[in-house]
């Protein structure tokens, strides 16, 4: 209760000063996404991505978070397509494994994409993962960070169904959202990204 009356009090005392809190913040968010939009619009055309060196999740799945051991109105993410040399692939067995540590979202490692039921794609935005081993091996004492976020650190988790790395060693990934997230924009599944419209 003390953190939220004293979160109360900065945000106040921002307004007070006519300064925005929040809103500054979003605009940074909204900016950045748009300028990673326009870095990444070639690959609207999934043929374009697919001649530049990415491939799909050779699994052919379009990940759901309810057959993740999560809840299922978390969302969707849709279809991975990855560059494997920016994620560093060294092995895809037992779980793929790399020495990826590459941050830059405006030639990201994985674009997601929404499977439409005439068989096309939608690109609705694109991610960013980095092995967690590697990461700490090159000096990092931190998780990577985005935009102020945190990224998302993921291991799978036996205990729970399915398999929340998606087949990956434990790793920190950044997902970001073209598609408008009710959740936020830089969240890992999107309630608006749908896997089912290609059975429509």
């Amino acid at each position: 209760m003390r953190n939220i009356l004293w979160s109360g009090i900065v945000v106040l005392g921002f307004a007070a000063a006519g300064l925005p809190a929040a809103s500054g913040q979003a605009d940074d968010v909204a900016e950045t996404i748009e300028a990673i939009r326009a870095a990444v619009e070639r690959f609207t055309d999934v043929n374009v991505a697919l001649a530049e060196g990415y491939i799909p999740d050779p699994s052919g799945e379009c990940v759901k978070a309810g057959e993740h051991g999560l809840p299922p109105e978390l969302g969707h993410m849709g279809i991975h397509y990855m560059r494997p040399d920016l994620l560093g692939i060294t092995a895809t067995e037992p779980r793929v494994d790399g020495t990826g540590t590459h941050t830059d979202f405006m030639e990201p490692a994985i674009l997601l994409y929404e499977p439409q039921a005439d068989g096309s794609m939608v690109l609705v935005g694109v991610e960013n993962l980095v092995f967690a081993r590697a990461w700490q091996e090159a000096g990092h004492s931190e998780p990577p960070s985005f935009l102020g976020r945190t990224w998302d650190y993921m291991a799978d988790d036996p205990a729970i169904p399915g398999d929340q790395a998606h087949g990956f060693e434990p790793h920190y990934d950044q997902h970001v959202w073209f598609r408008n997230n009710p959740s936020g924009n830089l969240e890992p599944f999107n309630p608006a990204v749908s896997c089912d419209l290609r059975s429509a």
